[in-house]
């Protein structure tokens, strides 16, 4: 990317805060931003944290005010996919608005799912996740509306659908601005290398179309692939080659994949009438591969056949394809291309990692800060510190993010960590690569915290048929079996909650409960310290263990949020004195 395309990004993305920042806490006038702006749940357990947590924004004057604020969760049942999740969310809003919703502007942000992947996210939601940006400092929510602020004033009646853990930065020429004026589809679209498109989804362009070297074209798309294959991409004609011009790419090759889209109101209608017709579904829908493969004047049945890329295939799956194929069909999907756009993917502890604490591109273009609205005397470079109080004598390695949390005196956190929701004791010592996170739970109707402890590389979502197979699951880079022998612990006493079909670490029932939050860190430390250390600890007699999925099913989400709003005092109280 070229220095002046980079310039030409970070100018656009501060004017969009810069912006945002204008409205926060403002009482907006209709049609000044987003009429509704919908957040949707995987459960009703998801959909009170996050409506307790709106709540408490709109009552801080962190967001705009004036707008409508929904949450939506999904119906009880089978996982219906961020496409179900869509539908039920249209169903709602008509019932709500009934025909005042053929005049607004809504943006619907898909923040439902367990967050396996960042765990840190899993309790509050990923939507709720801080970014060391603004002040009242950022979450995901205000910077995914910041990001599109412009977007209202140029779209016509209509539901923009994005996710929570991606990010998407661009600029446009001067006379330029991203419209949502046409019937049907609009989706974004970013140059990307060949490598991303075979886990995004692809446009496939009018190769007449003469490509321009302007930041920003409007096209119509011919067919849409879903996590094509490099040659899948060739034989359908969605390979481009690099002009001298290109903004965002120095490969010779790019493909345009996607992000966001626009569905005007007409077209959303249609969606509900599929709703309808359909019944309770009882399968995975995916907004992106089910809805967009079945626009385009090229678009063929034969995807819907295609369940590669399911979690778990229900036997309905393939007639609701059909059925929204053929309900979708002839449906134009016209497309934004991006030229001088970069797309952030935040949904794992390694990209999280990255983006906030190590890679400078992400931190340079919004301007993230290393220490955001923290108390913190010894800001380190390299690290990223959050909405935390952290006592002097404190050290923070490089590439580690320590968010919400208390650190004691001469606490020291490892290069390469993320430190959630703990209150550290002082002169504990966190290790590198690790992530440890605190969570409230009710347990036997007392008030209760579970620290929970990963490597970052560890994958939560493996698991294994039997407890008998704990040898495949590793923790912290040892067998499972391994760490339970260093906590004087049994393998035959190791519960695994929730499915009985599948053990993993997401389920092992590893953490201590404790009667507060200081000793709870400090016992989930000592376990890991006799782990890396290949010494013994003996986890104290008669100690109830539970796992990260058992702390989500029992968490008390009024105590975290308590704990949050303490260190929110104490920060505020002491922030003369504080360079945040």
């Amino acid at each position: 990317m070229s220095q002046e395309s980079v310039l030409k990004l970070q100018a656009a993305t501060r004017e969009k805060i810069r912006t945002f920042n204008s409205l926060r806490a403002r009482e907006l006038q209709p049609g000044e931003f987003w009429d509704v702006v919908v957040v949707t749940a995987v459960d009703e357990s998801q959909r009170e944290a996050y409506e307790l947590q709106l709540r408490d924004k709109v009552g801080r004057r962190e967001l705009p005010l004036g707008l409508h604020y929904e949450v939506f969760s999904d119906p009880p049942g089978s996982k219906i996919g961020n496409g179900g999740s869509t539908l039920y969310a249209l169903q709602q809003l008509e019932d709500i608005y009934g025909k005042a919703l053929c005049r607004m502007r809504v943006i619907l942000i898909h923040a439902g799912g367990l967050s396996q992947r960042l765990p840190s996210a899993s309790a509050l939601g990923k939507i709720f996740t801080a970014v060391p940006l603004g002040d009242p400092l950022y979450q995901m929510l205000e910077l995914k509306l910041a990001l599109y602020v412009d977007f209202p004033s140029h779209m016509k009646p209509g539901v923009l659908v994005t996710c929570a853990d991606d990010i998407e930065l661009y600029s446009t020429g001067d006379d330029e601005s991203v419209t949502f004026d046409k019937p049907g589809f609009t989706a974004l679209a970013h140059p990307s290398s060949l490598s991303v498109g075979t886990t995004h989804g692809v446009f496939v362009l009018d190769s007449k179309e003469e490509s321009t070297d302007s930041e920003m074209e409007n096209v119509s798309c011919l067919r849409f692939l879903h996590k094509p294959s490099i040659e899948k991409m060739r034989d359908s004609g969605a390979v481009r080659k690099s002009q001298s011009g290109c903004f965002s790419l120095s490969d010779a090759e790019f493909v345009y994949t996607d992000s966001t889209y626009y569905v005007d109101f007409d077209t959303a209608k249609s969606l509900l009438g599929l709703l309808k017709e359909l019944g309770p579904l009882d399968c995975e829908v995916d907004a992106y591969g089910d809805f967009l493969q079945a626009l385009g004047p090229r678009a063929t049945i034969d995807y819907t056949s295609n369940t590669a890329n399911v979690t778990k295939e229900e036997s309905s799956l393939v007639a609701v394809r059909r059925k929204i194929f053929h309900l979708l069909k002839g449906t134009p999907l016209n497309v934004v291309l991006l030229n001088n756009s970069k797309f952030y993917h935040i949904g794992t502890t390694s990209e999280y990692l990255f983006h906030l604490a190590e890679g400078e591109a992400l931190r340079s273009e919004l301007g993230l800060l290393s220490s955001a609205f923290s108390v913190d005397a010894n800001e380190s470079s390299g690290c990223c510190v959050m909405y935390s109080v952290l006592d002097p004598g404190c050290s923070v390695g490089a590439g580690s993010v320590v968010e919400y949390s208390r650190l004691g005196a001469g606490a020291s956190v490892g290069r390469g960590s993320i430190v959630s929701s703990c209150w550290v004791g002082a002169g504990l010592s966190v290790p590198e690569g690790v992530f440890m996170h605190s969570l409230c739970v009710n347990y036997k109707n007392q008030t209760r915290f579970v620290t929970v402890v990963f490597g970052i590389e560890d994958n939560l979502k493996r698991s294994v048929d039997a407890p008998a197979y704990m040898e495949e699951l590793k923790l912290f880079g040892f067998s499972l079996a391994e760490c339970l022998s260093h906590w004087g612990l049994k393998r035959e006493v190791l519960r695994f909650s929730g499915d009985a079909s599948g053990c993993s670490l997401w389920n092992a029932c590893l953490f201590p409960v404790c009667p507060d939050q200081r000793s709870s860190f400090s016992l989930s430390l000592e376990m890991l310290q006799a782990a890396l250390s290949g010494s013994t600890f003996a986890v104290p007699k008669d100690t109830t263990l539970m796992s990260m999925h058992e702390s989500l099913r029992c968490k008390n989400l009024e105590e975290m949020l308590k704990f949050r709003k303490g260190l929110h005092e104490d920060i505020t109280q002491r922030k003369p004195d504080n360079q945040s």
